[in-house]
């Protein structure tokens, strides 16, 4: 009976493995390139930017980065178990739907945005409560272009997600990327004015969007084949809004730290403190990656609860031992790091940074926590968490900012996860743990 039933089980569960596994490599690959690229992309603006622009530069890519959830109204959360669970004859209304939704809302989202700062860095608005420095507005402009093209043709990026297949996305990134350093390389040799860089992100977004497109319609005979279905739309809407709201939060709570910095430091400290979260914000990207590449195999297709649970605690010992030894070899070479990256003008950065590299053992740990709350779209868990860890980050942030500067807005994410967590292991424990 063994040698007739094994059979059955070991080669599913092998086929998962080997995709998940083929995933991580090109994840990997991914990863080093993007963290390689930001890296060299940083140093090369820092020094020609000098610390005061290049603290605008930043802030303009924290106004970009806390923007760009608006553009999030129907996520991976509800696309992945969407194209997992229905037929394969619906995908392509499902992603015509999804993407009719996405783009309709990151068009209303770059025109809002374009109009607020031709107005709030307008004449004789320096004094006004929505004034924005112009040089930042003019950052802002270009890089808030990415907005149309970076959601709305995810829904394909998303697709091979659902699949364990995310090779074509990733190399279309790492593509993108490598070209994008170049352009930025030739700016500079060509003395471009700061103010213009921001277009090379969004033409980088529009290279990949392009190349996924033409990916995708390779594997359809040559054409889309999306379509809007009205009711599944308005499913994405209802069903999206909560989770929306949710990420939105998220967003807002990691970049609160610079957006409160900035009404206390000047941009050179701004600068600083940027470049140092810049260099480790890359770093905990890798444990979010991680956790997408691995959930559709060993999250989301798994609905055996003990195996489940089993799964989720390897992730989370595995996340945190990969985490914890990162956080040891770049606190360890921060000084080197830092130096190498950006010269002495951020030798500031130093002490932040090798504080910083620290939150990406708590960010690990909640983003594979995470996947069992979007797994079973507990949409109401995931907002309540957000928005305490936004109200805990604030509240710490108002008393140590001022007193700490940006020790103390580390302090303000530590306890932002920390309180996100709690919130991930409670659910956890009620939804597996019976």
């Amino acid at each position: 009976m063994r040698a007739i039933v094994m059979p059955k089980v070991w080669p599913k569960f092998s086929d998962d493995v080997a995709r998940a596994l083929g995933n991580l490599v090109w994840l990997g690959c991914e990863r080093l390139t993007q963290i390689v690229v930001a890296i060299v992309i940083s140093g090369v603006l820092a020094r020609y930017f000098g610390p005061d622009v290049f603290g605008k530069w930043q802030y303009a890519n924290t106004l970009l980065l806390v923007l760009a959830p608006i553009t999030w109204v129907c996520g991976a959360e509800i696309l992945v178990p969407t194209i997992v669970h229905e037929p394969p004859g619906r995908l392509g209304t499902i992603l015509g739907s999804a993407f009719v939704l996405r783009f309709g809302v990151s068009l209303a989202a770059l025109l809002l945005t374009w109009l607020v700062l031709g107005l709030g860095s307008g004449a004789g608005t320096h004094a006004g409560p929505f004034h924005i420095d112009p040089m930042v507005a003019a950052m802002l402009a270009g890089l808030a272009t990415t907005m149309i093209f970076r959601e709305p043709f995810a829904v394909v990026s998303t697709w091979l997600q659902s699949r364990t297949y995310s090779k074509p996305a990733l190399l279309a990134a790492i593509v993108s990327a490598i070209g994008k350093a170049v352009l930025v390389w030739l700016f500079v040799r060509l003395a471009v004015d700061p103010a213009r860089f921001g277009w090379l992100w969004a033409l980088e977004a529009a290279a990949i969007a392009a190349i996924l497109i033409a990916y995708y319609a390779s594997q359809h005979g040559g054409r889309l084949g999306w379509h809007l279905e009205t009711a599944l739309f308005r499913r994405f809407v209802s069903a999206g809004s909560v989770f929306w709201v949710g990420l939105v939060c998220m967003y807002l709570f990691l970049k609160l730290d610079r957006l409160m910095l900035e009404r206390v430091i000047d941009y050179a400290d701004l600068g600083r403190y940027s470049a140092a979260q810049q260099l480790n914000e890359n770093w905990i990207t890798l444990a979010l990656m991680l956790a997408q590449t691995l959930a559709p195999a060993f999250v989301y297709r798994v609905h055996d609860r003990a195996r489940l649970l089993r799964n989720v605690l390897r992730l989370l010992a595995m996340t945190a031992l990969l985490m914890i030894g990162g956080a040891l070899v770049l606190d360890a070479l921060g000084g080197t790091i830092i130096r190498l990256v950006f010269g002495s003008g951020f030798e500031g950065a130093v002490d932040i940074f090798r504080w910083a590299v620290w939150l990406s053992v708590p960010a690990g740990i909640e983003a594979i926590a995470n996947l069992v709350v979007l797994k079973y779209q507990a949409k109401y868990v995931l907002l309540a968490k957000w928005v305490l860890a936004l109200a805990v980050a604030f509240a710490v942030n108002l008393v140590a900012i001022p007193r700490f500067g940006g020790h103390g807005a580390l302090m303000g994410l530590a306890a932002g996860y920390l309180a996100a967590i709690a919130v991930d292991l409670y659910y956890l424990r009620l939804r597996l743990a019976r």
